[in-house]
């Protein structure tokens, strides 16, 4: 009897405890996700802005994806990108791959420091022209994204505030607005990103000219994960650079830690140039 008794007891508190998990374990899940969404609020407007910079200057990389410029006509083009971005230098080359009449066309952009953008581009067959200052406002091959654009990482700037919240596509995000500070390079007064802070991508960019007036518009589309783990754009919507126009960019491939030469990124390199593999070594 004193057994029975005692494996009563025991019945008992063990359905007393199961009771208890499924009371408190909904109240611990909850408490968790207000734990991130606290987390999520208590990022500052330079923290947030410091990661998106990181995600930039992310080392070597090999990039493919396809251009299509929008307006009177449309022109769809093949791209091969390489890579080298650092918090202190940049190095980019932009190589059409497609249609055959265009192929081997490149951009070579370079940037260290604060010191201005240099930039060299090759035209089929064999000329090669320095771009100046003005040219570096003109359209990367001829779309709404202009070299300028290409480089410059407004993250990294020294001015950087959060102006409130908006739902972009269903997202609650972030307004962060960048301006450069003293030093800083840009053709633009400011920017405004809306990040989606729990992924830490943004949704849509726009660039203003010291009016206010809004000179260009990035939105996001599909997000997926790239081969490190990340949260990034796959493709995206350029316009406001030119009325009646917009660019369409759309990633296919995207390899990081990728070994280049330093030849790969000189003006010499443009006679040689050939799509590059993303097997993996």
């Amino acid at each position: 009897m004193a057994q029975l008794q005692a494996d009563a007891q025991f019945s008992h508190a063990g359905l007393i405890l199961t009771i208890m998990k499924l009371l408190f374990s909904p109240l611990a899940l909850l408490f968790t996700l207000i734990s991130v969404q606290v987390q999520a609020v208590e990022l500052t407007a330079k923290d947030c802005a410091a990661k998106l910079s990181a995600g930039q200057t992310d080392g070597s990389s090999l990039v493919r994806l396809k251009m299509e410029v929008k307006g009177a006509a449309k022109t769809t083009l093949q791209l091969q990108i390489k890579q080298r971005r650092t918090a202190s230098s940049t190095e980019m080359v932009y190589q059409v791959l497609w249609p055959k009449e265009r192929a081997g066309e490149s951009v070579l952009l370079r940037q260290s420091g604060s010191q201005a953008l240099m930039g060299s581009i090759f035209t089929l067959p064999d000329q090669v022209q320095s771009l100046n200052a003005a040219q570096m406002q003109e359209g990367l091959f001829g779309s709404d994204l202009s070299y300028a654009d290409a480089v410059e990482n407004f993250f990294a700037w020294d001015q950087q505030s959060f102006l409130g919240t908006e739902v972009i596509n269903r997202v609650s995000c972030q307004i962060l607005e960048s301006k450069p500070g003293k030093g800083q390079r840009s053709n633009h007064h400011h920017v405004r990103t809306w990040v989606d802070t729990r992924r830490l991508v943004p949704l849509r960019i726009e660039k203003y000219n010291a009016a206010g007036q809004v000179t260009q518009r990035i939105e996001s589309g599909r997000i997926v994960t790239d081969d490190i783990g990340r949260q990034v754009p796959a493709s995206l919507t350029v316009s406001g650079r030119r009325a009646g126009f917009s660019t369409e960019l759309e990633g296919s491939k995207l390899k990081h830690e990728v070994s280049f030469t330093e030849a790969e990124f000189t003006p010499a390199a443009f006679y040689k140039m050939k799509a590059a593999s993303f097997r993996t070594e």
